[in-house]
């Protein structure tokens, strides 16, 4: 069973065969707890000719699909959050930090590994299809996303990379980078911004470990999806892994903004994730959304 969470807008101030885990809010990596890894920031991108787009030392043939803009594209490969100093890299470092010092392994290592250098090019199928979005949802529209051609885009969302990061056998994880949308630029929104999520997938023996009694419990069945729940879940597992995904982000917030820190949780939806919630903190005279969260769904842990 897993969650997963999402901080939102940095720059705005964010088996059947069940699988024997279940799935929170996630990525993945080839070292199990490597520590961070950086890219080189010195990539150009240009068009060398009409019909193809060069990015980050790959070509992409153009289509009825390209709206990739010379504006957009010199933005790509600048990895500000892999900037030493740049406040950017400063939030990156002091969630890193929190998680590393909280969440511990059995072996004394962090429990969720880093990933900030995945490439933000990647496939229709990475950023829609594997996360269970429809193929008619407006979220894919040209209108709101940068396509290099119909089967490669700028990220819209580090989710992207959540199959992949699982299906390389991770099972907790935070990746950051940066992500594009053709946002009208405001206040609070413009077309590059950065993203930090993080998944964590819970066994049996994990989430009911410290319950009394638990033994007997299941993090399994063959039931009915409400409001409240997967159909495949138990609500005695849906409970636990909320609490502990509200726990995580509640105490992570308050490391970052400091005690005192007034937080409202409201219920939403997202296609990769049931239930959904958002988090939203008290800032200046108003509540902000700071970020997105739920219980995975268990479809994508199961492919």
């Amino acid at each position: 069973m897993a969650m997963l969470w999402k901080f939102m807008r940095v720059a705005k101030y964010s088996k059947t065969a069940l699988s024997p885990k279940v799935k929170v809010g996630g990525i993945s990596t080839y070292s199990r707890h490597s520590s961070s890894k950086s890219v080189p920031s010195d990539f150009t991108a240009n068009t060398p000719c009409s019909n193809t787009v060069e990015l980050l030392g790959k070509a992409y043939p153009q289509d009825d699909y390209s709206n990739v803009t010379e504006k957009i594209l010199s933005k790509v490969g600048k990895n500000l959050h892999n900037k030493k100093h740049h406040p950017l890299w400063l939030i990156k470092e002091q969630v890193k930090d929190h998680f590393y010092k909280q969440y511990v392994g059995h072996r004394g290592t962090p429990l969720f590994s880093v990933y900030d250098s995945l490439s933000p090019v990647v496939t229709v199928q990475q950023n829609f299809d594997s996360l269970l979005i429809p193929q008619n949802h407006a979220s894919r529209r040209k209108e709101d996303n940068y396509y290099l051609n119909r089967d490669h885009m700028l990220r819209a969302h580090t989710s992207a990379h959540q199959w992949d990061l699982i299906h390389s056998g991770l099972d907790a994880f935070l990746a950051v980078g940066d992500v594009y949308r053709r946002d009208t630029i405001d206040s609070t929104h413009y077309p590059v911004f950065h993203q930090m999520e993080g998944v964590r997938l819970f066994s049996c023996h994990e989430l009911f470990s410290s319950i009394k009694d638990g033994e007997g419990l299941q993090l399994f069945e063959q039931g009915h999806r409400t409001a409240h729940k997967q159909e495949c879940h138990t609500m005695e597992a849906v409970r636990l892994v909320e609490f502990n995904l509200k726990q995580v982000l509640t105490k992570l917030m308050t490391h970052i903004f400091g005690d005192g820190l007034q937080v409202r949780w409201v219920d939403c939806y997202f296609p990769f994730t049931h239930p959904s919630f958002e988090m939203e903190i008290y800032f200046q005279g108003e509540w902000m959304e700071v970020l997105g969260c739920g219980v995975m769904e268990q479809q994508l842990v199961n492919s």
